[in-house]
């Protein structure tokens, strides 16, 4: 070997010594000094708190979850035939799938999957079958609403078009449009005193009406110009046939509901009826009917208005709560303030969470909240708080008139504020999201309010139980929402019983609760707007009393700690609380399990 060969092993060879040295000091270094290496890093986790998931379900899962978005995103006519035959054949096969499995040699984890997975299947196929009765229910007020569906459904299956047969069609569909609108204005100026269609259901249709606008715009556009002969057949009965919808959909909300165009106040919503709502139960697994939940909640609103007279009487005002409560709604800070009192009270509540050793909270969840101001339009339907990763702060703005200034600083007050900027952040919503991005993501699917809602409810109930509320105005502040969470679950499932009209619900929160009339009436509007399921509004308090519930079995026997427990919850991502039962507590689970926990106890009526 010659020399120049020899010089560049060795030099090889002292670089591998070097590089390996360094190596083995390194690892000795983090070895003994764990807690420095991580003060260097405070964003990194610990090397054992990755998400470790090794549920036999999980492929299944997740394929599940990417089919059905691509199916979503294709049949994308919410009922259409097509649709309605298509995902009926998916869930059943999918439930078929499943069936399939050798259940009784998964894990827990497997079999908590097992269950929330089937039960999903189970829920859209239910959910499938009410969407057709509700759509049966408005059929008749839009005889040509499949037509169009069915449009858009060929043009998904790229078919061709014949422009001269189009326009026929939408000549005819035209004729009958106008035919049916009237028919109804004919009956209702034959009997003004009874409109022959529920103002409910006639709000649907003018929905529908409006999404089918939609659908028929997207079927034209993806044509016109593109086809000469087409747009030349086509564009002007399709202009006609739009107009005549849109009028149609005016006048069903105008003459049979009720609202006129400008009317941006009136609110209808949608009630769905009680075998709708026990479905939404069953999914949500929570064994109580929906007349049993209310007794639940106006035993627990008379709870609230004791401890109301108690923190009234410290204040000087006696049993008259309501005037305490007014006191406590003039102490707000001013305007350009809300801000920096958001923040104090943010940190708080990470300090008290932390300082107690109550749960988890990462190092890069403490760093990323963000705050934003809240539109004065969208304080129309949301004026208060909402959280997340980013807390809305609602607050009056320059533009707003006198009164709605002074409703939304009183609704905003400083002990109001202190008893929901936790819920709303760390450790409610924020650090929920957080979590839930990191561990066991695939269980997303299984999202419910019962565990969104309900965790960050659940610390209002805890906190109050440790004493956190350190004054009578604080009391009062948590006591206001804890007794809104109960009108909650009162006025939302008494609406879908149709039982109670909007307006009663407003006049509930304005007597019942001490809401400002315009602050009511935004929760009532935001409540039944659509963008929320039926079960939501109810589910904050008894998805918070199911995980104190499940609390006290586990904390208060000293099973689990408070870290361990609200951190296991935490990593288990979103599902019903009684499966987060069934996985800490290791719940003996069958294939056909079906909701058993009685989380309030045999007798609803009773504390």
């Amino acid at each position: 070997m010659n020399k120049p060969r020899i010089r560049l092993v060795f030099v090889l060879l002292m670089i591998a010594m070097m590089v390996s040295s360094s190596t083995m000091m390194t690892a000795k270094v983090l070895a003994a000094d764990g807690k420095n290496h991580k003060a260097a890093n405070p964003a990194a986790p610990v090397a054992n708190d990755y998400d470790t998931s090794n549920s036999e379900m999980r492929p299944l899962i997740e394929r599940y979850a990417d089919d059905r978005s691509s199916l979503n995103r294709f049949y994308n006519v919410q009922n259409s035939e097509a649709r309605r035959a298509k995902m009926t054949k998916f869930y059943t096969d999918w439930l078929a799938e499943i069936a399939r499995q050798n259940f009784d040699a998964m894990s827990q984890d497997g079999k908590v999957d097992y269950v929330l997975f089937k039960n999903h299947l189970e829920h859209e196929l239910r959910q499938v079958d009410i969407r057709v009765k509700q759509f049966a229910e408005i059929e008749s007020l839009i005889p040509f609403g499949a037509t169009i569906m069915a449009l858009e459904d060929a043009r998904r299956r790229l078919e061709p078009v014949n422009g001269q047969k189009t326009a026929a069609l939408f000549t005819d569909l035209q004729k009958q449009v106008v035919e049916k609108r009237k028919t109804i204005d004919a009956a209702i100026k034959a009997n003004k005193e009874n409109i022959p269609v529920k103002k409910t259901v006639a709000n649907r249709a003018a929905v529908t009406l409006a999404a089918l606008r939609n659908t028929l715009k997207n079927w034209f556009t993806f044509h016109n110009g593109y086809d000469p002969m087409f747009t030349w057949w086509v564009a002007e009965p399709y202009k006609q046939l739009d107009k005549s919808i849109e009028e149609y959909a005016g006048f069903l909300r105008e003459k049979v509901v009720g609202v006129k165009a400008d009317d941006k106040e009136t609110i209808i919503g949608d009630p769905i009826g009680r075998e709708a709502l026990m479905s939404e139960l069953e999914y949500e697994m929570v064994p109580y009917t929906p007349e049993e939940l209310i007794a639940i909640a106006n035993k627990e609103l008379d709870w609230c208005e004791n401890e109301m007279k108690k923190a009234s009487r410290e204040l000087g005002y006696g049993d008259d709560w309501h005037k305490a409560l007014e006191h406590v709604k003039t102490l707000y800070v001013e305007p350009g303030k809300q801000p920096e009192l958001v923040k104090q009270l943010a940190l708080e509540a990470i300090d008290y969470v932390e300082k107690n050793d109550l749960v988890t909270v990462p190092p890069l969840a403490k760093e990323t909240w963000r705050m934003e101001m809240m539109t004065p339009e969208r304080q129309l339907v949301s004026p208060f708080f909402l959280g997340g990763e980013m807390i809305q702060v609602s607050y009056p703005t320059n533009t707003m008139a006198h009164e709605a200034k002074m409703m939304s600083m009183r609704g905003n007050n400083i002990h109001f504020s202190r008893a929901t900027v936790h819920h709303e952040l760390i450790p409610g919503h924020h650090l929920q999201g957080f979590m839930r991005d990191r561990y066991k993501p695939y269980r997303s699917i299984f999202g419910t309010p019962f565990w969104g809602e309900g965790w960050a409810l659940y610390w209002e109930l805890i906190l109050w139980d440790r004493g956190f509320a350190k004054t009578p105005e604080n009391k009062i502040g948590m006591l206001f929402w804890r007794m809104h969470r109960c009108a909650r679950i009162i006025f939302s499932l008494s609406f879908h019983l149709e039982k109670m009209t909007p307006q009663e619900c407003v006049n509930l929160l304005v007597k019942r609760v001490g809401h400002e009339l315009d602050n009511a009436t935004a929760e009532v509007r935001r409540s039944f707007a659509g963008e929320y399921g039926p079960l939501y509004q109810a589910a904050y308090l008894l998805g918070g009393m199911q995980i104190k519930s499940l609390r006290k079995e586990l904390v208060e026997t000293n099973k689990l700690t408070n870290r361990q427990f609200h951190d296991a919850i935490l990593k288990n991502n979103s599902m019903p609380i009684e499966m987060v039962r069934a996985s800490l507590m290791n719940v003996k689970l069958a294939r056909d399990y079906k909701t058993n926990w009685k989380f309030y106890g045999e007798n609803p009526a009773g504390r």
